[in-house]
């Protein structure tokens, strides 16, 4: 029997694939909850994402089972949501299952009074009772029984829990301003943490935490930690070498279920990758270390190979799941290997990528290593060089024969906030690695974002869809990660007109989010619908906070334009948090990062001479290659002072001249190349530090 519903309309490739389930599913919106008051019913809301295994399993196992949809359908309103379209659903919601059951996590299944209070919630159920959960079909039976006998019970219990979640969103500013020792103290914390064998922190399962690894490359440089630097380097080599990155087509994984990074979750994520991405890049600065730049190079290529639009912006998520079988596109077995490479090139690679008959993971083989190649080199006394040409052969071949596979669903729908994380990885790596490609998709994808995914008005929209329109209210994240992304747009190519784009955007943020009382953005604007909680997402998950964000994007763009109105909503937004970043620093990496920067000094970068001329060119290397976190860089082009003050009255007074300023003073002028070689030249990662 075949099955339609209002899914089929939508956009959201996962809500889509559910058009065909026997459930009646509703998108959020007006219908379903005037539906819900009219008929009394309670709503069923099931919150997932397109890259989610669980997601697929819940709805193989339960919403294609036609005894489910016809309990649901008789007894519920069935809301399905995209929490990637819909995260201030998802943030709420997820709050209240964290509350009820100390275990959230997706597929999200919550159960809510026809006014949105939750009464009971969970994540997956099974089909039969299994995994200490009752079956999917036995929790609806005795949730209708109670609904029916027990509704004061159940309208007591939800107002309850709802003002908890209120209670659980709210965030109380601080009595004092924080200072470095905040810092000391998140080093301190992560050094507790740190798993010193296999790097990263905790067991499994064991994510990337990228905010926290570049708060401590900042740690590094403003205290000389090298214990900080070495827990950085120790997680990024695990993490490169491991099974959690794609050593034939560049990418992270979502996660490691192991603690050693060899077992991943096989979905790729946009923002995992772009947060990697600016990750890797700051270590490279910092170390020299060529592995960091090869795994830069190597993500980027995948994400303009798989992950990037024929219009620009990039897509979302690539599935754990091909065929129906996790992982199947990814791993190989021993003779697989030996068919495509031959016996002896196979012979090599199995030694050095952890191949066997047997497998390391199911009986398959997820690629991977344990030692550098210059280790492995010397083990097979071998010419490094001669062991990476033929590595690097065979893992095309690989490659190639890899892509004949049938490859993980996508999910192509384009969101303005992932989209400025991955517009900024593009611009910061154009900057270090000085290639032009990659400023040109960092380029592409900003001017889609900016012309088609904005109102009239200039408010941003949160999605659009392969040949779609965009839609729905942006939020915080949205205009948050683009105004990072626009600054550092700005510092690639030096066009004024991203610094304008992101004033733009800085305004309308702060018009529509600001909270005037106490401080801090909400995660929604103030034209968005009324829900049963507006909170202010202080705490970053796998992404940065939308507060941090908006902390750090208007902290460089303050510093270029001297806007001194974005400083005040910086002060009190860091004001509000300190209580946060004192009790729980790990949950507040990137607003550490952005108090670092605060805290300076930051150095003001003018440049002024020919800007397509060589030595132009040269000290822009000079000033991008170190790490030196806490600046800003500008570029003297015809009218561009008017919308950078930072240039105004800088004069040429050679080739190339270079003005610095720190705290409101200015050093004397650089004049020409070799004096700023002479500044400037310094082993990576010790100019900004010793300078």
């Amino acid at each position: 029997m075949s099955f339609t519903n209002r899914l089929s309309h939508e956009t959201s490739p996962y809500l889509r694939q559910h058009s065909h389930n026997p459930v009646d599913w509703f998108p959020w919106g007006e219908e379903a909850l005037r539906k819900a008051k009219e008929l009394d019913r309670p709503i069923f809301l099931s919150i997932g994402y397109s890259a989610c295994h669980w997601c697929h399993v819940m709805e193989r196992e339960s919403f294609e089972d036609p005894e489910v949809g016809k309990i649901l359908n008789e007894n519920f309103i069935s809301i399905k949501v995209d929490r990637e379209e819909r995260p201030d659903l998802d943030q709420i919601y997820m709050t209240a299952v964290q509350l009820l059951t100390q275990h959230p996590g997706w597929p999200m299944s919550v159960f809510l009074t026809p006014d949105l209070k939750p009464f009971y919630g969970g994540t997956y159920f099974p089909p039969k009772d299994h995994y200490n959960l009752p079956s999917f079909k036995r929790l609806l039976t005795h949730l209708i029984k109670v609904w029916r006998e027990q509704r004061s019970v159940i309208e007591d219990h939800a107002g309850e829990l709802t003002g908890h979640i209120q209670s659980a969103m709210a965030l109380k500013a601080g009595a004092d301003a924080v200072g470095p020792e905040v810092l000391r103290q998140a080093a301190a914390n992560l050094r507790r943490a740190f798993d010193p064998q296999h790097g990263g922190f905790g067991g499994a399962p064991k994510f990337p935490h990228p905010m926290d690894l570049r708060l401590l490359l900042r740690i590094w440089h403003r205290f000389d930690d090298e214990d900080a630097l070495s827990m950085v380097r120790t997680t990024l080599d695990h993490m490169a070498m491991g099974g959690i990155y794609d050593h034939l087509g560049g990418g992270f994984h979502r996660y490691s279920t192991d603690e050693r990074w060899l077992v991943p979750h096989f979905e790729k994520m946009l923002y995992d990758n772009a947060l990697l991405c600016q990750t890797y890049l700051e270590a490279y600065q910092a170390t020299g270390e060529m592995l960091y730049c090869e795994v830069v190079q190597e993500t980027l290529a995948y994400v303009q190979r798989e992950m990037t639009s024929p219009e620009g912006p990039f897509f979302s998520t690539q599935d754990a799941d091909s065929e129906g079988v996790e992982g199947k596109f990814f791993v190989w077995s021993h003779a697989e290997i030996e068919r495509v490479l031959g016996k002896e090139e196979a012979e090599l690679f199995a030694a050095i990528f952890d191949v066997t008959d047997s497998g390391n993971w199911e009986g398959h083989n997820i690629l991977n290593r344990s030692r550098p190649y210059e280790q492995e080199a010397k083990l097979l006394k071998m010419p490094v060089e001669e062991l990476r040409r033929r590595l690097e052969a065979s893992k095309r071949k690989l490659f190639d024969e890899r892509e004949k596979r049938v490859k993980p669903g996508r999910d192509e729908k384009i969101l303005t906030a992932w989209n400025g994380l991955m517009i900024a990885a593009f611009a910061q790596a154009a900057q270090v690695l000085d290639n032009p490609d990659y400023l040109q998709a960092a380029t592409r994808a900003a001017d889609f974002v900016l012309s088609r995914m904005r109102t009239p008005d200039g408010r941003l929209l949160r999605t659009a869809g392969i040949g779609a329109g965009a839609k729905l209210n942006a939020y915080l994240e949205d205009y948050s990660y683009l105004i990072d992304a626009l600054v550092s747009l700005y510092e690639a190519d030096f066009e004024p007109r991203w610094i304008e784009a992101a004033r733009e955007v800085a305004r309308v943020m702060i018009e529509q989010f600001w909270d005037e009382k106490e401080g801090g953005f909400y995660y929604t604007g103030k034209e968005h619908e009324r829900l049963i909680a507006r909170g202010k997402d202080p705490h970053d998950h796998a992404t940065p906070s939308g507060n941090s964000m908006a902390v750090t994007g208007l902290l460089r763009l303050q510093k270029l334009t001297g806007d001194a109105k974005l400083l005040e909503k910086v002060e009190r937004t860091l004001l509000l948090f300190s209580g946060l970043l004192t009790s729980s620093p790990m949950a507040a990496g990137q607003m550490l990062n952005a108090l670092d920067f605060h805290l300076g000094p930051v150095d003001e970068i003018a440049i002024v001479g020919d800007s397509s001329a060589n030595d132009i060119l040269e000290v822009l290397r000079l000033v991008r290659q170190p790490f030196w976190p806490n600046k800003v860089v500008a570029l003297a082009r015809p009218g561009a002072e008017k919308v950078v003050p930072l240039l105004h009255s800088k004069e040429a007074l050679g080739a190339v001249t270079t003005y610095v300023c720190r705290d409101c003073s200015c050093q004397s002028p650089v004049i020409g190349i070799e004096a700023a070689r002479a500044i400037w030249s310094l082993p990576a990662g010790k100019r900004a530090r010793r300078g």
